[in-house]
């Protein structure tokens, strides 16, 4: 075959250059070759997600799909791990009042601040549709990731947990680092997958062992449970996932497309959206039982991280950002 037919069948001889970087309230976007970078850019406040986080990963993604000379997009975070879920200490702490609404006006909406406090307060009537037209916009958002044309790849470090893993689940591959810690946690209180990919991504008995529990899987646990692609040591994790990404950047895009689509038809006809609409609207109610407002006026008693840590405390004794399972 000559070069020409070779660059044919490999859908261009490609494209070397790296653009400069583009900043969005959350996250960077940087298109090196073939590969667009989603990196969460929060580190400080480990990458927690606010009213911004979807809106930001819709657009990036938008982005690297309409880039013909994107192949792939990687999805990593800055700092010490990869996104610590929600920023609700505000929440928590405050009955709801935390900023909903974000970089946009959305004054009156059930985005807006006011609105959510109104419908979160326990002598009030709480009105389930405004909780879920809320929530819903997040995993909206991050299933964005799901529905790209381009494949899409999670690299994980440190910790991937709660609302975290509702963006990484939707991700088609994940690279973890074998000591990384991934889970759940909240669903002991206050909070139910919303994403509802557990089951879809591990299967119905291992997807229970975790959230009956709230446990958490270290990152080599994720990669024998199937939940991972590879469980790289730490050290190793770039460049597993740069020898990922640019044997998948090498496909022809329409390829990578066509394949795609058909594996997505068959995730799908799992009923993948129907579990994100039931898992949202729980998340909603979790927050509304006699234990989750208990859960919410402790926090405000106390603050949100210590709220947490009895949470996560006997039998489960594993609070904190690492994995530490007894």
């Amino acid at each position: 075959m000559t070069d020409v037919g070779a660059a044919v069948w490999r859908g261009g001889s490609g494209d070397d250059s790296t653009d400069a970087p583009i900043d969005y309230a959350t996250l960077t976007y940087q298109r090196t070759g073939r590969v667009a970078r989603l990196t969460f850019n929060r580190p400080e406040q480990g990458n927690s997600i606010t009213p911004d986080t979807p809106l930001d990963l819709t657009a990036a993604v938008e982005r690297a799909d309409l880039d013909p000379r994107v192949r792939v997009i990687l999805v990593s975070g800055r700092g010490k791990g990869f996104c610590g879920g929600y920023d609700l200490a505000a929440s928590a702490e405050g009955l709801m009042d935390g900023d909903m609404v974000g970089s946009r006006d959305a004054t009156g909406t059930v985005l807006d601040p006011l609105v959510q406090m109104a419908n979160h307060d326990p002598s009030g009537t709480w009105d389930p549709m405004v909780d879920y037209a809320m929530m819903s916009r997040f995993t909206r958002g991050f299933a964005s990731l799901l529905h790209a044309n381009k494949p899409t790849v999670a690299k994980i470090h440190g910790f991937c947990v709660a609302g975290g893993t509702d963006i990484a689940l939707h991700c088609d591959q994940i690279l973890i680092a074998s000591d990384a810690k991934i889970g759940y946690p909240p669903t002991r209180v206050w909070g139910v997958p919303s994403a509802g990919m557990w089951a879809h991504r591990l299967g119905d008995q291992r997807a229970k062992r975790l959230l009956l529990t709230g446990d958490c899987l270290s990152g080599k646990e994720a990669y024998e449970w199937g939940l991972a692609i590879e469980a790289p040591e730490p050290d190793d994790l770039d460049v597993r996932t740069e020898n990922l990404v640019e044997r998948i950047a090498a496909m022809p895009l329409n390829q990578l497309m066509m394949v795609k689509l058909a594996l997505n038809s068959a995730l799908l006809s799992q009923g993948v959206e129907n579990s994100r609409m039931i898992s949202t609207v729980f998340d909603g109610i979790s927050r509304h039982t006699r234990e989750g407002y208990a859960f919410q006026q402790r926090a405000a008693e106390v603050g949100f991280r210590q709220a947490v840590r009895e949470r996560d405390g006997a039998p489960y004794d594993d609070a904190g950002p690492s994995t530490n399972k007894g």
